[in-house]
């Protein structure tokens, strides 16, 4: 039996299928794994005290030998965003774009990797040899410069995977999309396309970012006071038209939140934003400055509670105030489900006297998406013309919407794998089928902690959250067992004490004769104690509050 027969191709996602966020996928072929992307996502709303969530790479751990390097398509957070982590248990090569490495390198910089994280610049036109793989790139349009799409031959196919991409015939920084790349890439002959599903719901085309940069300065124009915009702050282009617009309009721009900042500054040093001297103010400058030349360029298009314009709603932020008569601008769609953060954000700006403007692109005209609608994704699928399918990058109606596509353009049902994470597609001498399953799921971080938090911490903080805590203190004799002190009960979150003073009377009373009835019955082991106290009063609890507040007994003895 030849090598190539016992060989298998596998394909998976460890995150970005069946979600927004935390992109990572991986390519094996034999001893080879070549890893695209590494991103991270913002916890949701039952994620309690969570920062952020990235994907689990057991996998990639236990086979770290095999772990050829980790390419990158652009520089967005859901792609880029859990590098730091994951490089602390796997040190391997990162190849990206100009752009998306010097995003990288702040990353590492802040997490203390920087020298020791090989970084590999890469363009459209680069060529990788990676152990039996072979790795070349094509420019895609998104709503950050340099992104790019893969091409990874192997022994057993090629497998493309597009990368976050939509199709631009305007596009703001001259980055056109390369369709003949795409084209020959098709008439080789692809075994397995990825591509992405954002606005697989979405019919016929997405807007170009061209139409944004005028709509911002005719809203500049009629502003007759100062202009906030917020949008993604790793959105290069319509940052770029938000200085574009500034200029035409005699408007000088300050930048506020730290990632816009970073990102700002990084992108204007490696020459992918071009802002002209003395555009540039500082935050402090702005109350000085007549209303009508004030354009400020923050964070929070998403809601988010720490962010720029949220802060400034909530009248909190040290340095900027919303005035009666501001126009502010959210340049964005919200990600599903900060739907809520977004409209509470919108009515505490209206409450302040604030000219709202936001919406979908098509009600507010100053966003459009990064990501391809409809059409764009058939005509992906039909320059790659694909053995077979695999959508990605997209929650789970997406994905299905997404096969339905690809379905019309004449790749047949059985072609088509929508996979969870951790599924994978195995391709062996030509035939594609669904293979095992390998490890992944969600790693929760908690400040510093990385993957300390699981479901059972999860769980207590919800029963915290819904229901309280009591916490219950005994010290019993050493010598006889009797209570010598206690029970003292402490209510945190449960029950307002003083109004509750007979319900935690008969909450003492019934500790006290459980424990003095296990003592009689000659139960003294801690554990056993501790569970009869925190059922007999869990039960009684229930019963007169139909609530269940955690119980913690503490027992001591002297």
């Amino acid at each position: 039996m030849s090598k190539k027969n016992m060989d298998k191709l596998l394909v998976f996602a460890l995150g970005g299928v069946g979600e927004i966020g935390k992109n990572m996928y991986v390519v094996q072929y034999a001893n080879d794994i070549v890893v695209v992307d590494s991103g991270l996502k913002f916890p949701e709303e039952d994620m309690l005290g969570i920062d952020i969530v990235i994907p689990d790479v057991s996998y990639l751990i236990e086979n770290k030998d095999k772990v050829r390097g980790i390419l990158l398509t652009h520089g967005h957070e859901d792609h880029i965003g859990g590098l730091p982590y994951v490089l602390k248990q796997l040190n391997v090569p990162v190849y990206g774009t100009k752009l998306t490495l010097g995003l990288v390198e702040a990353k590492l910089k802040e997490a203390n990797l920087l020298g020791e994280t090989k970084r590999i610049l890469i363009n459209a036109d680069s060529e990788l040899q990676l152990g039996t793989i072979k790795a070349t790139f094509f420019k895609t349009n998104h709503s950050i410069p340099d992104s790019v799409g893969i091409c990874l031959e192997t022994p057993e196919g090629i497998v493309v995977h597009t990368g976050d991409f939509k199709f631009d015939q305007t596009p703001v920084n001259d980055q056109y999309a390369d369709l003949h790349r795409m084209a020959e890439i098709g008439a080789k002959g692809v075994t397995l396309l990825l591509s992405d599903s954002t606005n697989a719901e979405r019919p016929g085309y997405t807007g170009s970012e061209m139409n944004v940069g005028a709509e911002l300065e005719e809203v500049f124009r009629k502003a007759k006071q100062r202009v906030v915009v917020a949008t993604f702050a790793s959105n290069i282009h319509r940052i770029q038209g938000v200085i574009n617009a500034a200029e035409a309009t005699r408007r000088k721009v300050t930048v506020i939140g730290r990632s816009m900042v970073n990102v700002v500054t990084i992108a204007s040093e490696l020459g992918y934003l071009n802002i002209p001297d003395g555009m540039i103010i500082e935050p402090e400058e702005v109350n000085r400055m007549a209303a009508d030349r004030v354009v400020i360029l923050c964070t929070g298009s998403q809601g988010e509670p720490m962010s720029a314009l949220t802060r400034m709603a909530r009248s909190t932020h040290r340095k900027v105030d919303i005035l009666p008569g501001d126009t502010v601008i959210i340049a964005a769609t919200p990600i599903p489900g900060n739907e809520k953060y977004v409209g509470r954000t919108v009515d505490e700006l209206y409450r302040l006297g604030a000219h709202v403007i936001y919406g979908p692109g098509s009600v507010s005209g100053v966003h459009v998406s990064g990501h391809g609608s409809q059409e764009e994704l058939k005509l992906m699928l039909n320059l790659m013309k694909p053995k077979y399918f695999m959508p990605i990058h997209g929650e789970y109606r997406m994905l299905r919407l997404h096969g339905h596509l690809a379905e019309s353009v004449g790749v047949s049902k059985e072609d088509i794998f929508i996979t969870d994470i951790g599924e994978t597609v195995e391709i062996q001498n030509g035939i594609a089928r669904k293979g095992a399953k390998v490890q992944s799921g969600n790693v929760l971080i908690d400040g510093l902690g990385v993957g300390d938090v699981g479901n059972i911490v999860l769980r207590d903080r919800k029963l915290l959250s819904q229901d309280g805590i009591l916490v219950v203190v005994v010290t019993l004799s050493k010598q006889d067992g009797n209570i010598m002190s206690g029970p003292d009960i402490i209510s945190r979150g449960f029950v307002y004490v003083r109004e509750s003073e007979g319900l935690l009377d008969e909450a003492n009373r019934i500790v006290t004769n459980t424990l003095n009835k296990l003592m009689n019955e000659n139960v003294n082991e801690w554990a056993s104690l501790k569970t009869h106290v925190k059922d007999a009063l869990g039960r009684f609890l229930y019963e007169q509050t139909r609530r269940r507040p955690m119980i913690l007994p503490i027992i001591m003895e002297v």
